[in-house]
C-alpha cells in the first residue's frame, strides 16, 4: 500500500473538499489519462486495486504513472469506545482528490487497448473519472 515513509505530525484535521483542482490536472507524462469528475477520499487501497486492474488488462505493454499519493491520515477510534479520551489513532491513508485532477496516466499502448484499462480501472474508484488524451487537452501548443 501506498503511504508517506514519515510526516511532520502524526494526526490531521479532516479539512474541506470544495472548488476544483488547481495542480495536478493536466497530463503530464503519458499520452492517455483517468480525470476525476468529482471531489472524494481516495484511499491507498483504492488506488492500489485499480493500478491492478489497469497493469494486468495490458499485461506487459505500456506504461503506467499514478498521480494521486495517500499523504492524509484518517483516524478511527476503536469500536464500542465511549465518547471522550482524546482522537483516535491513524488507521489509514487517503489521497484528495477534486473534480478535474488526473489521477492515473498511461502510454506506450494502443488507445483503445488504454481506454478498456481505465475503464476497468475507473470501475475500482469511488468517483466518476471521464477518459482523456493528451491532444483533448492541450490547447493548441507548439507543433
Amino acid at each position: 500500500m501506498l503511504m508517506p515513509k514519515r510526516t511532520k505530525y502524526r494526526k490531521q484535521q479532516r479539512g474541506r473538499r470544495s472548488g476544483i483542482a488547481t495542480r495536478g490536472n493536466y497530463i503530464a507524462f503519458g499520452e492517455y489519462a483517468l480525470q476525476s469528475q468529482e471531489q472524494c477520499w481516495l484511499t491507498s487501497r483504492q488506488i492500489e486495486s485499480a493500478r491492478i486492474a489497469m497493469t494486468s488488462y495490458v499485461k506487459r505493454g505500456g506504461k503506467v504513472w499514478i498521480r494521486v499519493f495517500p499523504d492524509k491520515p484518517v483516524t478511527q477510534k476503536p469500536a464500542e469506545t465511549r465518547m471522550g479520551s482524546g482522537k483516535g489513532l491513524p488507521e489509514y491513508w487517503v489521497a484528495v482528490v477534486k473534480p478535474g485532477r488526473i489521477l492515473f496516466e498511461m502510454g506506450g499502448v494502443a488507445p483503445e487497448l488504454a481506454q478498456e484499462a481505465m475503464r476497468r480501472a475507473a470501475q475500482k474508484l469511488p468517483v466518476k473519472a471521464k477518459f482523456i488524451r493528451r491532444e483533448e487537452v492541450a490547447g493548441g501548443g507548439s507543433e
